[in-house]
């Protein structure tokens, strides 16, 4: 990752980090708990929650593993992770700060990777694959869950548009075929996927990221303004006055390691 994106993560998520425990969306719901029974088939001694964020995968995950590494790369995300984690008495999950560009662990020493609504932030999707891929043992499990890209390419445009007026950290988001290409580069096999639709409340999705409000004013200003099909693509709900929420579609990613 370039130090100028990193710049941009660790300024976009380090103000925020007590809004992430505090997200619902992140908290739980039907994709989370998909993850989890994925895990659960893996029975992974070691596991390694990459772009932790608030720290709700990895807690899961340290109900079904012997031993967590929650990871991230802005250091006070990790503090409120960690004492989130820790206050819900989870004692089997260390903390570790870095570039998933370049994880420092060594070659297959997890049973599973788990990276949940993180890698549309990744500047080298390829570069991040490849490291998950070494850091598995043999036969170990990538569960994965990202922002779906939308097939139809002037949809596509228009929410990373939305998403990177909001929160200039995002990259893209990644199409099904374009994910599963990634993860055959590297040597991973998918064994299972799905799609779950996670509705984003615009008053929370926007306020998470601390938008100022002549940001928000402009935002909201492009949404009305862009085509109805593109607004539909993605459940925009408008009243006369205001954006009350949005749809996205998460693709969900089991890939094991040949």
């Amino acid at each position: 990752m370039s130090d100028a994106h990193t710049r941009r993560v660790q300024a976009q998520f380090g103000g925020s980090a007590a809004a992430y425990v505090a997200s619902g969306g992140h908290a739980g719901g039907d994709d989370l708990e998909r993850l989890l029974a994925w895990g659960r088939a893996c029975r992974p001694g070691r596991a390694l929650d990459v772009a932790t964020g608030g720290g709700h995968t990895a807690l899961a995950l340290a109900a079904i593993a012997r031993e967590v590494v929650a990871f991230d790369l802005t250091e006070p995300m990790l503090r409120v992770a960690r004492d989130f984690i820790r206050s819900r008495g989870a004692a089997n999950v260390a903390f570790a700060a870095g570039d998933v560009d370049a994880l420092p662990f060594r070659d297959g020493a997890f049973d599973a990777v788990t990276c949940r609504i993180a890698a549309h932030h990744f500047a080298n999707v390829g570069t991040a694959v490849r490291q998950v891929h070494r850091v598995l043992r043999p036969g170990g499990s990538f569960l994965l869950q990202d922002i779906l890209g939308h097939d139809d390419p002037d949809a596509n445009a228009f929410i990373t548009n939305v998403e990177k007026r909001r929160d200039p950290s995002h990259v893209r988001s990644y199409r099904a075929a374009e994910w599963k290409a990634f993860l055959r580069a590297a040597g991973l096999t998918v064994i299972d996927d799905a799609v779950v639709r996670k509705e984003r409340v615009w008053d929370e999705w926007t306020g998470r990221a601390r938008m100022t409000v002549e940001a928000r004013r402009e935002l909201e200003a492009f949404v009305r303004q862009a085509p109805e099909r593109c607004r539909a693509a993605f459940d925009f709900k408008l009243t006369d006055d205001a954006i009350a929420s949005f749809t996205d579609r998460m693709l969900l990613l089991r890939a094991d390691r040949d």
